[in-house]
């Protein structure tokens, strides 16, 4: 509902999108707002397709209170690496739950060490933790060069917020799931790292 409404109201849309301005002058609720906004309805497909698919697999491990801290854990992170990681372009603004919904998807792979993720052009099943760790250095990868216009700064803090937060709630996932946490977020620390020894490379 929000998304159709800042389809059609440009004033709304501004005023709820994050942006670093905005964040400088204290509107923190922009790092969660701006989750509820997208740019079209592709935009909001795609990320809601992803959330269809995943969110039961989290939903089914936690009650709806502890589902939303994940998600509001991988909104907000996901803003806030977006914002350590632009604050000097000042310009800088973004829309959209791809953040949180890749949290979602993550804490589902360490949910489930058995998923096994199916593609349109790959004509055999991918392990899901193999998918984590290309998916983290293709994120990073996106940070570095610029290429595009997709928020992959958000994607890691989305997916470090929710992971974080699933793992604070139940630490007994690390009991059946340890070998996919240690290497998602092994992965994850290292992209950490590289991004932030280098600043000026990543925006």
């Amino acid at each position: 509902m929000v998304s159709l409404i800042g389809f059609s109201n440009s004033k709304f849309f501004t005023k709820y999108k994050f942006t670093v301005k905005g964040i400088d002058q204290g509107q923190y609720y922009r790092y969660f707002t701006s989750g509820f906004l997208h740019v079209g309805t592709t935009h909001l497909f795609f990320n809601m397709l992803t959330f269809y698919f995943f969110a039961p697999i989290v939903a089914s491990s936690f009650d709806s209170t502890q589902f939303l801290l994940i998600y509001a854990g991988g909104l907000f992170l996901g803003g806030w690496f977006s914002y350590r990681l632009n604050q000097e372009n000042k310009s800088y603004s973004a829309v959209g739950a791809s953040g949180a919904v890749i949290g979602i998807l993550f804490t589902s792979i360490v949910l489930r060490p058995d998923l096994e993720l199916y593609f349109f052009f790959i004509p055999f099943p991918v392990k899901a933790y193999l998918f984590a760790v290309v998916y983290i250095i293709y994120t990073i990868l996106g940070m570095k060069n610029q290429t595009d216009s997709i928020g992959h700064s958000a994607h890691l803090g989305g997916a470090i917020g929710s992971l974080g937060v699933a793992l604070l709630l139940e630490p007994k996932i690390l009991d059946y799931s340890s070998q996919n946490v240690f290497l998602i977020l092994g992965t994850l620390v290292l992209g950490g790292i590289i991004v932030k020894l280098s600043p000026k490379k990543f925006r």
